[in-house]
């Protein structure tokens, strides 16, 4: 994980000191559970979490047993020992410790994703914002990134906000397929744990019970929830991608904010740089670098070994933090975007009148003339203007071929045409 990109509630949960906790109340709700059932005493479970509740726990002085005992849960429930005592005895009865690193993972990755839907919430109200801000703002639409035919700054928004819907529920239903807790014991049979106990923990710790683990959670779940991050991630690129393109100087439709103190470049004190979604394409890279290294994780020797554990201890806290900076980025980036009218009339005006060339071919068509005479026409007139050798509408008056009435071809550079329907999307994306 990367700090300077990164928000303290996103790291809080990825912390030394949460993980510990996390895998204390596992063990503890566990243990209540177990002393319900007549597994181990009662006043066992409750010193359990007298003792241990509110303790915090030593990071460094499990570290320092683990280069011991080279096993992290046992280091760990050897420090809770000495915090709780001799009723320590008592924990982990049954358990192997794929229940808890794995049941502790989930939620890390739940809560995580509950921080990935504020973050996502953030972006559609900062572009449903803009998008009504700007519904009837004519730009022009570019296809190939070449001029093709009007539409409005404001739909353009309303589509990143579709998608982003889109993105949020992609999330929950990650989060929903992640949240799931195991406490099975060695190979998942509960030979040795009753599966009474894990529905206990799983409800306490606001989880869903797997149904078949094979002492540990099938990873294919995993897969899925990075692959989740890492469509949200592309999500992000794309809108990053076509601001820093209005960005650009021969065009600058729109531009990120430049603060009063900001500089652009160490060099060239005239510079206004795309700096903020430049790194949202970087990060969107670093998030989707987590997706091929989860689906490789899902198969596991003989079903159940811990070649997924390394992976997991990096790309969980990289890739749920990396999104959850991104996402807030973006939004304050949308927020404050500066947009230029002007700008974007000028450059729709900038073939003359090019951008409406298919509804004069059609219009061609609906008068008796064929589509392949009416393309030619059409087609031959634009390339004049494209050699900047004058007007389309002159061009086309001129032509003998385009039979419409001066009056009536005139109308047909008609902006308004082209916006008629903004009401029906926006009703789409937003709601009538």
């Amino acid at each position: 994980m990367i700090t300077r990109y990164s928000r303290p509630d996103a790291v809080a949960i990825w912390s030394q000191e949460t993980k510990y906790k996390i895998w204390f109340e596992i063990e503890a709700h566990a243990a209540t559970k177990m002393a319900e059932l007549g597994v181990i005493p009662k006043e066992s479970a409750e010193a359990i979490w007298a003792n241990g509740k509110d303790a915090t726990f030593d990071a460094d002085r499990i570290d320092e047993i683990e280069r011991t005992t080279k096993h992290d849960v046992i280091a760990f429930l050897t420090h809770v020992a000495e915090i709780v005592g001799e009723e320590a005895r008592f924990l982990h009865q049954g358990m192997t410790s794929s229940d808890v690193l794995d049941t502790c993972f989930a939620v890390q990755l739940a809560r995580s994703t509950d921080l990935l839907l504020g973050g996502v919430d953030r972006v559609l109200a900062a572009l449903e914002t803009r998008a009504k801000e700007h519904k009837y703002t004519p730009t022009v639409g570019r296809s190939h990134g070449i001029h093709a035919e009007p539409v409005t700054f404001g739909l353009k928004l309303a589509g990143y906000h579709a998608e982003f819907q889109r993105a949020k529920r992609r999330l929950i239903t990650a989060r929903e397929e992640i949240a799931t807790c195991a406490i099975s014991g060695a190979v998942g049979t509960f030979a040795n744990v009753d599966p009474a106990v894990e529905q206990y923990v799983a409800d306490q710790m606001g989880l869903a019970v797997e149904p078949v683990s094979t002492q540990v959670i099938p990873r294919d779940r995993h897969a899925a929830y990075f692959a989740a991050l890492g469509v949200v991630a592309s999500s992000i690129e794309r809108l990053a991608v076509e601001i820093r393109h209005l960005q650009r100087t021969e065009v600058l439709e729109a531009e990120e904010f430049f603060d009063k103190g900001q500089k652009g470049s160490s060099a060239m004190p005239h510079k206004r740089n795309p700096i903020l979604t430049e790194n949202l394409t970087g990060l969107a890279r670093l998030v989707r670098s987590a997706v091929t290294p989860a689906m490789e994780n899902v198969a596991l020797w003989h079903e159940r070994d811990i070649s997924h554990s390394s992976v997991e201890r990096g790309i969980g806290p990289d890739a749920t933090i990396h999104l959850d900076f991104a996402l807030h980025r973006l939004a304050g980036v949308i927020e404050r975007l500066n947009v230029y009218p002007e700008n974007m009339q000028k450059n729709l005006d900038r073939l003359g009148g090019l951008v409406f060339s298919q509804r004069v071919m059609l219009a061609l068509t609906q008068a008796g003339v064929s589509r392949e005479d009416a393309y030619a026409a059409v087609q031959e007139n634009a390339m004049k203007v494209w050699r900047g050798e004058g007007a389309f509408i002159d061009f086309l008056k001129a032509d003998a071929r385009v039979t419409l009435p001066h009056d009536e071809l005139e109308a047909l550079f008609d902006l308004g045409y082209h916006t008629k329907n903004v009401d029906v999307i926006f009703d789409r994306v937003f709601g009538a």
